[in-house]
């Protein structure tokens, strides 16, 4: 559980979905009354016509309490990337489609504000990649992701070749459209799509899934989470881009090498209810009792 009252509050609100606008202003207006304080990212607040909420990036995170993401999950990943490796709880709120991140529907926030005020709510926590990048381009460096790191192919008609190594030992090399290296939390994302394996977000692992490979070796590893997996890009130029969390970080090169492995730190997810994960597999995917 949450060990303290919240006293201010983030909103991240979906920038171009106009209900998603209606309930950040009435969760404002809600907290405002409650005299939290209460800031939103500086482009977000002039989509929702909030200029005096308006924080830039570096004055954001700077003591809050809590975080609240009202759209689907591309707004929660919007929150994560704002927030992480920050100890602060994101709860959200589903005011988009699938919504399998989010934790209530925007017509029980109003009811559940006397618990998020107490921080009566509990705190999950959620195993996160560290993606380290060493290239010339502009995706150098280190990136986290709550789903998955991608990479792939750029341009139809062409394989990607990789070269993999677990814990820096060569593996194989990858001929394929690309590779997704999943979190549990991710294994019902992108990573699902292509038929990768589901897992419970309880455990702590990485799931590597080929994409359209082009090999008989065609089936995904799941490696523990204190294993690391590394991939070398081999051939031309311009044929492979890595992406994160759906966040394209450029093209890479050949010779660019990508690690992937556990970050230390977890997210924390706000709860308010219990959360079965099979339960909300069933109810997400629409699947029948018999």
């Amino acid at each position: 559980m949450s060990e303290h009252a919240t006293r201010t509050v983030g909103l991240v609100p979906h920038r171009d979905r106009a209900t998603a606008h209606v309930w950040a202003r009435s969760a404002a207006q809600w907290f405002g009354d409650a005299g939290v304080t209460v800031r939103i990212p500086k482009e977000e607040a002039r989509a929702v016509d909030l200029p005096d909420l308006a924080a830039a990036p570096d004055e954001f995170l700077d003591g809050l309490d809590l975080v609240v993401s009202l759209g689907g999950d591309g707004t929660m990943l919007h929150a994560v990337d704002l927030v992480y490796p920050a100890p602060v709880p994101i709860l959200g709120v589903n005011v988009g489609q699938l919504g399998y991140l989010t934790d209530v529907e925007p017509d029980a926030l109003e009811a559940s504000m006397p618990r998020l005020l107490a921080g009566d709510y509990a705190v999950l926590e959620r195993m996160v990649l560290e993606v380290v990048v060493t290239a010339d381009g502009p995706g150098a460096g280190t990136w986290y992701a709550l789903n998955e790191a991608a990479l792939e192919k750029q341009r139809s008609g062409h394989l990607i070749r990789l070269d993999v190594s677990i814990n820096g030992s060569p593996f194989t090399t990858y001929a394929a459209d690309g590779v997704i290296v999943a979190t549990p939390t991710g294994t019902t994302a992108y990573s699902f799509s292509v038929r990768g394996p589901i897992a419970s977000p309880a455990l702590r692992c990485l799931v590597l899934t080929p994409v359209s490979p082009h090999m008989l070796f065609d089936r995904s590893l799941v490696l523990a989470d204190r294993e690391e997996l590394g991939f070398v890009v081999c051939g031309e130029r311009g044929n492979v881009v890595l992406t994160v969390d759906g966040r394209e970080l450029g093209e890479l090169a050949a010779g660019d090498e990508v690690a992937v492995r556990a970050a230390p730190e977890p997210l924390r997810l706000a709860s308010l209810r219990p959360r079965d994960f099979h339960q909300v597999l069933k109810a997400k995917f629409d699947l029948p009792d018999r």
